[in-house]
């Protein structure tokens, strides 16, 4: 019986195992510049990523892999929010305290919303129509209104926070 389940359970752990996903790179896109990196964003609608990098965000075409603008003059680039409905795009800017209002379509920076301290990810709800800016040294979240551009609120998290997600079963309800 002892040989029989450790037979099974070597089969078992084996075809665990063989069952991992096998990962590799497909294609490489160059962004250059210099700088950190760190949050990615996709445009479902638009078929664009956003990839912010140091001061800036780089955008690139999804269809072409090829980069169509960047997105400048920023401090501290660190999430981009996409909302497609209103033509805007939001980037937390953690130098800098605030939110950087962007048109996605000519990639201008039309405004600044005050965050929290150290803003890092920020994440578009499309069942609220808010946009939350996760606010690491202040612990807490900046609410923006993403009709507006105008702050809605702040919650208070009680801990450094490193990112959000919208709760997608609300979402399918719209």
């Amino acid at each position: 019986m002892k040989k029989l389940l450790l037979l099974l359970s070597l089969f078992f752990i084996s075809n665990a195992f063989a069952a991992a996903p096998q990962y590799h790179v497909l294609k490489k896109i160059s962004l250059g510049g210099n700088g950190f990196w760190d949050y990615l964003s996709v445009d479902n609608t638009a078929r664009r990523l956003y990839v912010s990098h140091g001061s800036e965000v780089a955008v690139v075409d999804l269809e072409t892999d090829k980069v169509v603008g960047t997105v400048s003059g920023l401090q501290g680039v660190h999430g981009i929010a996409v909302v497609p409905e209103s033509n805007r795009g939001y980037i937390s800017c953690g130098r800098s305290n605030s939110a950087a209002v962007f048109d996605l379509k000519t990639l201008k920076v039309t405004g600044q919303v005050p965050t929290g301290t150290e803003p890092d990810s920020i994440i578009y709800d499309p069942f609220s129509k808010r946009v939350f800016a996760f606010n690491a040294d202040s612990k807490n979240a900046t609410v923006i209104d993403a009709a507006t551009g105008s702050v809605a609120g702040t919650i208070a998290l009680g801990g450094g926070p490193e990112t959000g997600r919208p709760d997608a079963a609300k979402a399918r309800y719209m």
